[in-house]
């Protein structure tokens, strides 16, 4: 990766801005801190930011495979107009849940690997996004027997490794929508040069 196109000085402003608001209109009593990207594994580019959270309700951040930190973060970069070749530079994480999943994709690639290698048949992830998909493909990027592609659209883009003379199979077609569900209320909270609190109860 190039140069930071987002630093603390520059960018963090705007997060907080826009975090400050979102935790405390959700009620979450959580704090937040933006610093600089961290070298989190050598195959891996590092971010431009990284904006750490801690408090007493951040196991809610983690639920359910930290879904309510990932959608934070991809709000987040929808607020700041980062296109989407940007979304690597900027990164959420609490108690290293990241550092964790970055490892727990590493070890399902290789597995997926040697698995597609005795089998010779196509092996499916289930949709992410495309962090973890690149997270997939870097950790097999210097297998010679098989490939990874990714497939689909939207939210049920997932990545494929199949044998590398296998032509990539159709993508899996995504459920029918069921009937829509009422999106939960917006939020606010608070930065972190120096860290400070992020939510208030009601």
């Amino acid at each position: 990766m190039d140069e930071n196109k987002y630093t603390v000085s520059e960018t963090g402003p705007q997060i907080e801005e826009f975090l400050d608001q979102t935790l405390d209109n959700m009620g979450f009593d959580v704090d937040f801190e933006i610093v600089s990207g961290e070298h989190t594994h050598p195959d891996l580019e590092d971010p431009d930011l990284l904006v750490k959270f801690s408090g007493p309700e951040v196991d809610l951040l983690l639920a359910n495979k930290g879904e309510l930190l990932l959608a934070l973060e991809q709000l987040t970069m929808e607020a700041l107009r980062m296109p989407a070749e940007h979304h690597s530079r900027l990164c959420f994480d609490a108690n290293d849940y990241r550092l964790m999943r970055i490892e727990e994709l590493r070890l399902s690639a290789i597995t997926a690997a040697e698995k597609v290698k005795q089998t010779r048949r196509p092996f499916h992830f289930n949709p992410m996004n495309s962090r973890e998909r690149r997270i997939i493909h870097l950790s097999l990027r210097n297998e010679t027997d098989i490939r990874s592609e990714s497939t689909g659209t939207g939210p049920f883009r997932q990545v494929v490794v199949l044998p590398v003379d296998m032509p990539l199979p159709e993508p899996i077609r995504p459920p029918r929508p069921g009937p829509p569900g009422r999106g939960g209320p917006p939020g606010r909270g608070r930065q972190g040069f120096p860290q400070r609190r992020g939510g208030r109860r009601p």
